[in-house]
């Protein structure tokens, strides 16, 4: 991060100093957290309420280890001081709109020091691995800093932004939404160059009051893009294409479908698709301007791994990376973030892919195709638990994953939970009998059903959504034959002081 002093961050929050730190104006801060346990030498920590804890509560703590400013809603009392000591902070009225005015101005002073672009990318599903797919390539080119895990809100675009400094050349943010505004909102903190629209799927349908005001939301990233910036958009979803009049952008499409582009519209593409026997996707890549066609078979699981695998070499294709190049790259990198097609091989012939950060029908699909097409002579399990914040078509929405999952001959269905009843009832409905469908009320009940009934060769996938917690099943799972060497992607730390909370963002 880029050096602050209190008296500035107190002038560009709005706040105002307690005592101690308006006795030392001129104290800078170069990093920022909202958890006390990461807090750096020399930091700011961030009391942000949270869901089960308030930050304020961790406020001693961070000085304890290293801070030396406070971003608070309250003063905060030194424990055992006499009289009324206050640690040294910025006092504000809301925590997370003060990060936001400071990420804001963090990125004018990196564009007035030297050339930074910023690449924002949205969608339903494969931010985080676009993200991931994005970083690896501009990471060998120069500078590049992009979001922990799935960093993409009000607080983590923040986060994400302190991680820049003056020799950051390109910054990749994330961007979810949780109702329409959201993108907007952070839009207008980062003020993106680039902008990457993926698909419009039905996760978070409930709260946004239906697919279309998705699709609107979705949108706000591409109308807050200059005449100068650029606009990429998946051409094989419908909803994503009709977003090209909602922008002033230059526009760039990718496909695999090849059949709706616009005519004349420069595009990516993807052709000769297939699968590897291992389930990596291959395709010939061409890129605008070149007549060279490149292939690329990458190291990720799934042919839905392709929209994301193109979204990155379009971003790539603006930036000016030549075809060959994004190719290679493309070909050689793996899955960064934990919990997203995650492949473990136990020593006992068990195939464990755990793909349970999050869901929505379209996701669910996807996954399990994959399974059926990677399980061809093997017995294959699919451990399903709830899909939140679906609104009124939840119960409708269940019920039809659980017929396609006997529609692709998945040997073994487990349902977990309740709120995935009517996953378990549609697969029934559709014609799976006995043993062929399990319910387990919870994630102990489920996994004493798998130690007992997984066999050597099995293939299991984990999919529910984040707040379900069937990723952790799913590690248990996989660590449960102690000797399996685990091909699983090492995890990020997850702050836990002031946790950024619940399912991650649409």
């Amino acid at each position: 991060m880029i050096e602050l002093s209190a008296a500035e961050i107190a002038a560009i929050t709005k706040g105002h100093l307690t005592p101690p730190a308006a006795a030392r104006q001129t104290q800078t801060v170069s990093s920022v957290t909202v958890d006390s346990r990461d807090v750096q030498a020399g930091g700011l920590f961030v009391a942000k309420p949270g869901e089960t804890a308030d930050g304020h509560q961790f406020v001693p703590q961070a000085f304890l280890n290293g801070a030396v400013l406070a971003l608070v809603e309250h003063p905060v009392a030194e424990t055992g001081a006499d009289g009324a000591a206050e640690y040294p902070a910025v006092v504000v009225d809301d925590v997370v709109l003060a990060m936001g005015r400071l990420a804001a101005e963090v990125v004018r002073r990196l564009r007035a020091h030297s050339p930074l672009t910023v690449i924002g990318i949205t969608g339903s599903a494969g931010k985080t691995t676009t993200k991931d797919l994005l970083s690896g390539i501009l990471s060998e080119l120069a500078p590049t800093v992009a979001p922990i895990g799935s960093y993409n809100g009000e607080v983590g675009v923040p986060l994400t932004v302190f991680g820049a400094d003056y020799t950051t050349r390109y910054l990749i943010i994330e961007m979810g939404a949780t109702k329409i505004g959201h993108i907007t909102y952070l839009a207008d903190l980062v003020a993106p160059d680039i902008g990457v629209v993926l698909g419009v799927g039905s996760a978070h349908a409930g709260e946004f009051g239906g697919v279309e005001n998705i699709a609107l939301a979705k949108s706000e990233l591409l109308r807050a893009l200059p005449a100068t910036g650029t606009a990429i958009m998946n051409a094989d979803d419908a909803r994503v294409l009709a977003m090209e009049q909602r922008t002033i952008a230059q526009k760039l499409y990718f496909t695999s479908d090849n059949t709706h582009v616009p005519a004349g519209g420069p595009v990516i593409r993807a052709t000769s698709v297939t699968t590897t026997a291992e389930g990596h996707p291959a395709f010939t890549l061409t890129v605008p301007g070149d007549d060279a066609a490149y292939p690329v078979t990458s190291r990720l699981i799934g042919t839905h791994q392709i929209t994301n695998l193109l979204a990155a070499a379009s971003v790539a294709t603006v930036l000016g990376i030549p075809g060959a190049a994004t190719a290679a790259a493309l070909s050689r990198l793996e899955a960064q973030s934990r919990w997203r097609m995650e492949r473990t091989e136990r020593a006992d012939g068990v195939t464990v892919i755990n793909d349970a950060y999050n869901a929505n029908p379209e996701s669910m699909r996807a996954a399990l195709r994959t399974v059926a097409e990677l399980g061809r002579g093997r017995r294959t399990w699919a451990v399903l638990g709830e899909m939140l914040e679906l609104g009124e078509d939840s119960i409708a929405e269940h019920d039809a994953v659980g017929r396609v999952v006997v529609r692709l001959n998945i040997s073994k269905l487990l349902v977990v939970g309740m709120g995935a009843r009517a996953l378990y009832n549609g697969a029934v409905l559709e014609g799976s009998w006995g043993d062929e469908v399990l319910f387990a009320d919870d994630l102990a009940a489920a996994e004493q059903m798998l130690t007992a009934a997984l066999q050597p060769g099995d293939l299991v996938l984990f999919k529910s959504s984040n707040g379900v917690g069937l990723r952790f099943l799913g590690d248990r799972i996989a660590l449960s034959s102690t000797e399996a060497p685990s091909t699983a992607t090492p995890g990020t730390s997850v702050p836990g002081s002031t946790e950024l909370q619940g399912e991650p963002q649409l």
